[in-house]
């Protein structure tokens, strides 16, 4: 296996470099790194014919561009597309441009952020899935390689300035430390200027933000993290047009939302107070006459069944339906808040002259609705955190969208907002997962405007048609690295020309074993069962079998939603299509074939890791399950008071601190708190505190050896394990607080020397540090 998979990856190379000469040509001069001097030297300045090296330039009259990516949006949520949340900023886009409504992605964030940026398939560019559950092949290592250049390195390289804001969910979680390396952040990929978080969600309210390499304390934060990427877009664009008007710029906004956590304010959920207490019946019914009558899905189209799983509405209890609402409220809330502020951006180009000579590619969804919700719809809560029972959830009710929730909607709601599609985010194999939105805005390129689109579209596409729009030239190298060749096609036969035949009219999918074939209209798909979310089988046997996986057919042409399976009556297109799948998968390192989560393996636990006197940000620690001691070692001063260390916030974690002179160990699991509370005063000068978690579930606090406290039946993992994605803050609470007991990051007024986490293993009933080794 290991052998084929290296063949493949050389035989691969050595086409994509064979293809990239022939596609790309050689680098024009603008792109030569050195320009040999074309003045002439004297022995004196009067003597000397002055030459200046000319500075790359962007084609005269090229547009600014401008690319904006949501974050699990289906089809069916926006009014832009038939949808019943409020977007009259995507409206307003959409009636000035155009709407593919044939538009395709990956069907999950990260594949389609790469491909996105590429403009390649997502496995050929080693993002077969997110970096973050890679495996040691090329079709899924999570780096992106060099010899795939970025819109922004292509960009850069013509003259024009380059910035990136929001998600990145790029790198592979071991890269994502203050330890780099830098060159696979954004910043090492071509952009200018970046400010945003690299995972792939975080905190609306308590955003853990990066500033072109730099992990940056924003708190105490009283902006959502729509308003901060809006306010610092426009500020990018402000500066870059003070500085050089003629010179156009490339922006990549890629928000946060609608990707849980649906965070947003009271104002903007309550606007739906009481709009979706019909349920996610009524709402498929209303959105689906919509999309017909406004010609956004094909005559003839009819509504699939709900999927296995998901009740009737009209089935649930009363706590069910409110408490289901509520979280479809606050989802559509936090849409409409994106759109109004992915609307400030929009007017602010209007405002200064630049939106006509704008081109915008709106992607409203990088996938379909998200499944992550469960059956139920989850809190996000440490104490609860999946399969949230309606008693529980009710309880949170007034909490959803607030910064004390990390609320996830039901999975009948994310059919809802897939309408008219089956399935959802990361089921491949159906349209559910890929089939989202594309509006293209560029006025001084589009003539009918408001006009639909209906030729099928793939998130390859659009890099190739932003290059012909704006005439940028491809070098044939970027830092040195031979360019492979595109597999999207440009669009811009289709801007004004409704009926034009499509021209991307193959296109392979795959995730975590699900798998499909797009060709010149038909459809084969094969659906991969997973162990998680409630799914059918829990058998690992079965899920390990691929040989078992059904195959089924849909002509796409006239069954849009792929409601009637054509598999055993025509059996030789569906053997046609499946050797096509082969085939592309073969030559863009698909295999092999993985199951959900199958071949990781978790972060290796550190027997010890030591935390420095100096770190200002917050250091990813893995600590797993089991017994450990964390002990700091700190100087204070009199009257010192502060956080000594954080981490979690406030829907999870821990934090040690110093409150009117008194130590305190405060452990919140999102519901309740546990504190341990120290009535002795530390010393002035060096103390050492230690924490020492027992494996039989009991916490003590220790101060120069002393006991201070002591907590039994503690459950600590909960409490612990966010350390692994949040992080330890040291010195202050950074992000989310754990708690409200003190204000803001409460900064500690003495020093910390160092902070000691030892992972300890039981054996034989004792309790020992683990081994370098063990």
């Amino acid at each position: 296996m290991k052998k084929r998979l290296l063949s493949a990856l050389t035989r691969q190379r050595l086409s994509l470099f064979v293809l990239s000469t022939a596609v790309f040509g050689h680098a024009s001069a603008q792109h030569d790194p050195v320009q040999p001097f074309r003045g002439k030297i004297g022995k004196t300045i009067e003597e000397t014919e002055q030459w200046w090296q000319e500075q790359p330039k962007a084609p005269k009259g090229a547009p600014n561009v401008v690319w904006i990516l949501l974050d699990d949006v289906g089809f069916g949520a926006t009014s832009a597309f038939g949808g019943l949340i409020d977007t009259p900023n995507f409206e307003k886009l959409a009636k000035g441009g155009l709407r593919y409504t044939n538009f395709h992605t990956t069907g999950i964030c990260s594949p389609t952020r790469a491909s996105l940026l590429t403009g390649r398939n997502p496995h050929a560019v080693a993002m077969g899935h997110h970096a973050e559950l890679g495996i040691g092949a090329p079709g899924y290592n999570g780096n992106i390689p060099f010899e795939a250049g970025t819109v922004a390195e292509i960009f850069k390289e013509n003259g024009y300035n380059t910035f990136a804001l929001g998600k990145w969910h790029g790198n592979q979680p071991r890269d994502l430390t203050i330890a780099g390396p830098y060159n696979r952040y954004p910043t090492g990929r071509g952009f200018e200027h970046f400010y945003g978080f690299l995972g792939g969600a975080t905190d609306q309210w308590h955003p853990q933000l990066v500033e072109e390499t730099t992990p940056i304390d924003i708190e105490p934060n009283t902006k959502h993290l729509n308003r901060l990427l809006s306010d610092k877009a426009i500020s990018y664009i402000a500066n870059q047009k003070s500085a050089d008007p003629e010179k156009p710029f490339f922006l990549y906004l890629a928000t946060g939302a609608a990707h849980a956590p649906h965070h947003v304010a009271r104002e903007w959920s309550d606007k739906y107070k009481g709009k979706f207490d019909g349920g996610w019946d009524e709402y498929r019914e209303k959105v689906f006459q919509r999309q017909l009558a406004g010609g956004l899905a094909p005559k003839g189209t009819q509504l699939p069944p709900r999927q296995t799983g998901i009740k009737p509405w009209n089935s649930l209890s009363a706590d069910e339906k409110k408490i289901y609402a509520r979280f479809m409220e606050v989802y559509a809330g936090f849409l409409s808040y994106t759109d109004y502020e992915v609307g400030r951006v929009v007017d602010y180009l209007q405002q200064i002259g630049q939106l006509d000579n704008t081109a915008i590619f709106l992607v409203v969804g990088d996938n379909g609705g998200s499944k992550e919700g469960t059956y139920t719809g989850t809190a996000g809560t440490a104490e609860k955190s999946s399969g949230d029972d309606v008693k529980f959830l009710l309880s949170q009710y007034d909490k959803l969208g607030t910064e004390y929730s990390y609320p996830n909607y039901p999975l009948g709601w994310s059919q809802a907002t897939n309408t008219p599609f089956r399935y959802w985010k990361s089921d491949v194999n159906a349209e559910g997962a890929s089939h989202t939105t594309l509006i293209v805005h560029y006025p001084k390129g589009i003539t009918d405007k408001g006009g639909l689109r209906t030729q099928y579209a793939h998130v390859t596409d659009i890099l190739p048609t932003t290059i012909e729009l704006t005439g940028v030239k491809v070098p044939a190298e970027i830092n040195g690295y031979k360019q492979w060749p595109f597999h999207g096609t440009s669009l811009v036969y289709s801007l004004n020309d409704a009926q034009a035949a499509a021209r991307h009219t193959q296109q392979y999918y795959e995730l975590h074993g699900g798998r499909a074939i797009y060709k010149d209209g038909w459809k084969a798909s094969v659906y991969h069962p997973r162990n998680t979310f409630g799914e059918e089988t829990t058998d690992i046997n079965f899920i390990a079998d691929f040989k078992r996986d059904k195959w089924e057919l849909y002509n796409i042409n006239e069954d849009w939603n792929e409601i009637n399976d054509l598999a055993a009556e025509h059996p030789e297109k569906l053997e046609v299509l499946k050797k096509l799948f082969d085939e592309e998968a073969e030559k863009y390192n698909v295999y092999p074939l993985k199951n959900f989560r199958a071949g990781l393996t978790p972060p290796p636990i550190r027997p010890k890791t030591v935390i420095y006197e100096g770190t200002t940000i917050k250091t990813r620690v893995y600590i797993g399950k089991g017994p450990i001691d964390i002990t700091a070692e700190v100087e204070t001063g009199k009257n010192a008071e502060g956080v000594i260390f954080a981490n979690g916030g406030l829907l999870g974690g821990s934090s040690l601190y110093i409150k009117q002179n008194q130590l305190h160990y405060l452990l919140n699991d999102g519901v309740k708190q546990v504190l341990l509370k120290s009535s002795k005063a530390l010393k002035e000068g060096r103390n050492i505190i230690r924490l020492q978690f027992s494996a039989d579930k009991k916490v003590t606090l220790l101060a120069n050896g002393e006991q201070v406290a002591e907590q039994a039946d503690i459950n600590a993992t909960k409490y612990l394990a966010s350390a692994s994605s949040d992080g330890f803050s040291v010195g202050k609470d950074l992000n989310s607080p754990v708690t409200r007991d003190y204000p803001g990051t409460f900064a500690f007024t003495g020093a910390v020397r160092q902070l000691v986490i030892e992972q300890r293993e039981q054996n034989q009933g004792k309790v020992g540090l683990l081994k370098k080794g063990n």
